[in-house]
């Protein structure tokens, strides 16, 4: 699971859209059919053969724009980006519009990019062209409100109005109700695995309009373009389009439905689900037949090595765990490898073999760990976060030295930090390495205060101004 203002859009010119008149139902007088968040409506798949012409109303498409533009991201296969958007839906949208209604839209093979795992390996993104992600936003924005009222109040993931944090606070909450073992259930290559035919025949259920079940198809079915040459795809549903979480979510409204049906207390984000019982047997009972009902009714597979039953003090689920106090009773706090992961990136931002000035490293800091601690700041662990942030301004410090190579450099540095003259003379003469340098006497004289001055923002400071909300 961190909604930002994104700056003010500039209408576009007389043209690059067509014209309310122009979007109405074929065959039906009167004006355009809107979507049914804009109407008020019964959020059904009754639309009939409305539902395109509601993706490609004048609204619908400005406001899918402006999402994609303020999303930004890499250029797909065509190299066109983000920035060049509009330029391109001016010189293209009639035709595009026209093979939207007529259901003879091709979209474009996607970019194939790997990522690294935190956990390690590979995962596979999906990048499709600028103007298929606006076509995929304005079918998700039709889409969301027919699909997402029936989904599971256990679901949180890529839903309006839901967090991951929503999800964990739910999670605690079960396990102060006794639920004290957690069914850790991790999906094998997910979104590279989900069945086409399974997914349409769940998405036909709400959707009658056979232009937008050939649209969708189609999308899954779209080539990928690895090195120069476009290969089919049978299976899955790419990451990096806008409609893959809302499709994902639709696959698995039966897994929800099913567990909801045997009284199980559950939270699912996306495909990370764990499932909550009061006894480690128990756990195994459903881990066991929850694998069967997967591989029988949705044909996807569990990741035996990651999926397991244990105390969710030892587990990890959205980069937070938990722990017990004296009482017994749970509270949320940061998971090991959140912690490992996060000082894997300071690392590398005050990386010594970096040469960059202490300003620029400073404002990739805190633009950084803004996001982290915007996030993570539901951990009920201050410690933690003083913690973090002690090591981070040695880290700094040992910067600063590693530039304070000559020993003239060391005096004039010490002396303007107001050090007495003797640890001035035994620290511009040391041989000790940075890290090491980076304590002592220089903790003091670089604390907290000298960096507020040199513009880092304290992350305990911004911890318990967001702790407040929560």
């Amino acid at each position: 699971m961190r909604s930002r203002e994104g700056p003010r859009q500039q209408q576009p010119p007389e043209g690059a859209y067509p014209r309310e008149e122009e979007v109405k139902p074929r065959g039906t007088a009167g004006g355009p059919s809107p979507s049914p968040a804009q109407s008020g409506a019964s959020p059904r798949g009754d639309q009939g053969s409305s539902l395109v012409e509601q993706v490609v109303a004048k609204g619908n498409m400005l406001a899918a724009l402006k999402r994609v533009e303020k999303n930004g991201g890499a250029p797909g296969v065509d190299g066109i980006p983000t920035g060049r958007l509009r330029d391109q839906v001016r010189a293209e949208w009639e035709r595009i519009r026209e093979e939207l209604l007529t259901g003879t839209y091709q979209p474009r093979p996607i970019r194939r990019v790997e990522i690294p795992k935190p956990s390690g390996g590979k995962r596979l993104l999906g990048i499709p062209t600028v103007m298929d992600r606006l076509i995929q936003q304005a079918l998700l924005q039709v889409l969301t409100p027919i699909f997402d009222p029936q989904f599971s109040e256990a679901s949180f993931g890529f839903r309006p109005g839901r967090r991951a944090q929503d999800a964990v606070k739910r999670a605690r909450q079960y396990v102060e109700e006794g639920y004290q073992w957690a069914v850790d259930m991790d999906l094998e290559k997910f979104f590279d695995r989900v069945n086409h035919d399974i997914l349409m025949a769940r998405v036909a259920r709400k959707v009658t309009d056979k232009r937008v079940l050939k649209l969708i198809r189609r999308y899954l079915q779209a080539g990928v373009m690895v090195n120069g040459v476009v290969m089919a795809r049978e299976e899955g549903t790419p990451q990096g389009g806008p409609l893959s979480p809302l499709l994902a979510n639709i696959l698995l409204d039966d897994l929800d439905k099913e567990l909801e049906k045997r009284g199980h207390k559950f939270v699912r984000y996306a495909d990370d689900c764990n499932i909550y019982v009061k006894s480690k047997r128990a756990g195994e009972r459903v881990l066991e037949s929850i694998r069967n009902f997967l591989q029988e009714r949705l044909k996807l597979k569990l990741n035996e090595q990651k999926s397991t039953v244990d105390r969710p003090w030892k587990l990890k689920f959205l980069g937070f765990s938990m722990y017990q106090d004296k009482a017994g009773k749970p509270h949320i706090r940061l998971a090991p490898q959140t912690i490992d992961r996060v000082k894997t990136k300071i690392r590398e931002l005050t990386s010594r073999s970096k040469p960059v000035s202490m300003a620029e490293r400073i404002e990739r800091i805190n633009a950084y760990l803004g996001g982290w601690v915007g996030y993570f700041a539901l951990a009920e662990t201050p410690s933690t976060f003083q913690k973090i942030e002690g090591w981070l301004r040695r880290r700094l410090r040992m910067c600063l030295w590693k530039q304070w190579k000559r020993v003239r450099t060391r005096y004039r540095e010490l002396r303007a930090l107001g050090l007495p003259e003797w640890v001035v003379h035994e620290f511009a003469n040391a041989r000790k390495g940075p890290w090491r340098m980076a304590h002592g006497p220089m903790n003091r004289a670089l604390g907290n205060a000298y960096w507020q001055t040199q513009g880092l923002r304290s992350l305990t400071e911004r911890y318990q101004r967001l702790r407040q909300a929560w």
